[in-house]
């Protein structure tokens, strides 16, 4: 009890941990609520928890509630796991895709997401997921980074028209992309024609908390 109020007036560091995949993974306590950042960048909850909140709330949430399946591409400690389940609660299958064993530890231990009774989590990689799959999905959330770093294979045109091909119509994919220098806004910007091309409605939200910018894409 004594951290968590402290935590208020200065971040409380928990646990760290080394992976080989993220670098270094933290559990800190800060205004008594328990985030999980790697070296450079806020992994789950804090302010991905926001960006990517509002990027659902852009899809809208009486939509998103009745939703049957829905794919995550990233877990890390699942904090848009916790606002797809506790706060619209959603009754559909989740299937969530984690490439980072360690990270999927301190996410069961310490946030219980082994305990969502519709939420199945996968170690393994997203892009050999996404093609080998062989379901339609109503929401496909892709929120992938190693560190700041975010893998080549997610702009590629191949992987971007098997997530279109996967995508129920009517179906929306949420890209979450963090945007540090001129190269990152011109690999977006290629990205984002490439969906100009494919029948669907597409919005773009710039800027959120600084470096991030979300995708929005609605298949018609």
């Amino acid at each position: 009890m004594f951290k968590k109020l402290l935590s208020y007036i200065i971040p409380i560091n928990l646990l760290k941990i080394n992976s080989e995949l993220s670098q270094t993974l933290e559990l800190t306590l800060i205004n008594g609520e328990l985030v999980l950042d790697s070296k450079n960048t806020n992994y789950s909850y804090g302010s991905l928890q926001r960006i990517l909140r509002h990027g659902l709330k852009k899809i809208g949430f009486s939509k998103i509630v009745s939703m049957q399946e829905i794919l995550i591409l990233g877990v890390a400690g699942g904090s848009v796991i916790k606002t797809l389940v506790d706060e619209i609660k959603c009754k559909g299958q989740i299937t969530g895709i984690e490439l980072d064993e360690k990270v999927i530890e301190l996410a069961n231990n310490y946030f219980q997401l082994n305990s969502i009774q519709n939420l199945k989590i996968l170690q393994g990689d997203a892009f050999e997921f996404v093609l080998r799959t062989k379901k339609q999905y109503d929401l496909i959330i892709v929120d992938v980074f190693q560190d700041t770093v975010m893998p080549t294979f997610l702009f590629e045109s191949y992987f971007q028209d098997r997530l279109y091909s996967i995508l129920n119509n009517k179906g929306y994919l949420l890209f979450n992309t963090m945007l540090l220098n001129e190269t990152d806004d011109l690999r977006n910007k290629k990205y984002i024609k490439h969906f100009e091309s494919k029948k669907g409605i597409l919005l773009i939200i710039p800027r959120i908390e600084d470096h991030n910018e979300l995708i929005v894409f609605q298949k018609n």
